[in-house]
């Protein structure tokens, strides 16, 4: 996408893979003189978003504002999930972060794994990776927000053809799941896709479940929502209400299929009888929170033969990460203050901790339970937008979508109080855009 034709684009949108800058670690000088990284600017087209009958329901999906970010941030997320993927893809990385995975995530995969989460918090030194997620939420809503009339001085008609040139990028990303599947063979065509989540009509994203049907529809692939006790399995064939079942886009939380529920798409997927996108393995790959004290640890990965620069950015924008054991619990708590706890396979900052609200109550669960790691903390960067006259201060999260290690999509969340959430008036889900003037060539030093 031309730059010049929409600065607010091409940038924040890196589909054709991540450009690699001239160097690894963020410009302390640079970012650190630039308390303007990260701007809140009040939107217009949200409130039409949020009076349509679709999402009306779903209170503080759409935030009031859009929010403009330095090109060289968001190019360095994107430089972040490269050295992830470069990383991933060694064998020693994935002999350590297979071994604590259940046996489930050891069955090879058919696919790559649609639509990676890299969850950040900018800071004056750089982004910072908190997490990464499987299945990740909202990418077709916050491409529908990009076509909402903006704030950024960019003409409506390129506003859409940004969003319809991402959508493109989506259903070839499914198509290419498909293709993988079949070995890189001609096999027959993609038919049917079911999204699959418990009871999605409850789901909090479920207008997103609807969007996703009416897209691939669209694309000439026939498509339904299902509840996982809607599916049979004949031993050969996934079905879902008498139709078969090619593809199953993977909404569930339940990442390795374990729930007695789910166990007919369990036996479906181990038998190679359906194509699970994203899979077990992926969340083992890259959202089990243990696996970022691997990434965390430069000597370790100097020695399995990680470049240097992947090691660099990697050192750079990831925070200390350490596993809590029985021997180690008391320095953690002593501590505290300094450390995030969340448990390895959580998602959505379910039964994650923060040090200094911590009780010595809850630690010692932390500890006799296992499975938890700290995660230094890197507080979510606040801005503030006027809105009639009146401040409102907001925390703002960035994720970036990812496939194959190329970033298709940033978008932001934007709250108020510990933790990423839904709840707060005037937040959610915001489109994001590079700041006016920020430009590729601000990334060298």
């Amino acid at each position: 996408m031309n730059n010049e034709i929409c600065p607010a684009l091409g940038v924040a949108h890196p589909a054709d893979g991540p450009a690699r800058p001239d160097f690894a670690r963020p410009s302390p000088h640079r970012l650190g003189g630039e308390p303007d990284f990260l701007r809140l600017e009040r939107a217009a087209g949200q409130h039409a978003l949020r009076a349509d009958p679709r999402y009306a329901t779903r209170a503080n999906l759409f935030a009031d504002s859009t929010v403009h970010a330095s090109s060289e941030h968001l190019r360095l997320m994107a430089r972040t999930v490269a050295a992830v993927e470069h990383v991933a893809v060694l064998p020693a990385f994935r002999q350590r972060v297979l071994a604590h995975a259940m046996p489930i995530a050891q069955h090879p995969p058919r696919c790559a794994g649609v639509f990676l989460g890299y969850d950040f918090h900018l800071t004056t030194n750089g982004p910072r990776l908190i997490e990464i997620n499987t299945n990740a939420g909202g990418p077709l809503l916050n491409t529908l927000l990009l076509a909402s009339p903006p704030a950024d001085p960019c003409a409506p008609t390129t506003m859409h053809a940004a969003a319809a040139r991402i959508e493109a990028i989506f259903i070839a990303m499914f198509r290419e799941e498909w293709r993988l599947a079949q070995r890189g063979g001609e096999g027959r065509p993609l038919r049917r896709i079911a999204i699959v989540d418990r009871e999605p009509a409850a789901q909090y994203l479920a207008p997103e479940f609807e969007l996703f049907r009416h897209f691939f529809e669209a694309h000439g692939i026939a498509a339904l929502i299902a509840d996982p006790r809607e599916l049979s399995f004949d031993g050969q064939r996934l079905s879902c209400r008498g139709d078969r079942i090619d593809l199953v886009y993977n909404r569930l939380t339940d990442f390795v299929l374990h729930d007695p529920q789910h166990a007919v798409l369990r036996a479906a997927y181990l038998a190679d009888a359906i194509v699970l996108t994203p899979h077990p393995q992926s969340h083992a790959l890259f959202a089990d929170k243990r696996n970022l004290v691997a990434l965390a640890d430069s000597d370790w990965l100097e020695r399995i033969g990680v470049a240097d620069d992947d090691r660099e950015i990697l050192a750079a924008t990831i925070p200390q990460t350490a596993a809590v054991r029985p021997d180690n619990a008391e320095a953690f708590w002593r501590s505290r203050r300094q450390w995030f706890f969340k448990p390895a396979a959580g998602f959505g900052s379910k039964a994650a901790y923060r040090g200094d609200k911590l009780t010595r109550r809850v630690f010692g669960e932390i500890v006799a339970h296992g499975g938890y790691v700290a995660q230094e903390v890197v507080a979510a960067p606040e801005r503030q937008v006027a809105a009639d006259g009146v401040a409102e201060h907001f925390r703002i999260d960035l994720r970036n979508y990812v496939y194959q290690g190329h970033v298709q999509l940033v978008a932001a969340r934007l709250y108020r109080g510990q933790t990423t959430n839904f709840r707060t008036p005037g937040g959610g889900f915001a489109a994001v855009f590079p700041l006016a003037g920020s430009s590729r060539k601000d990334s060298r030093t």
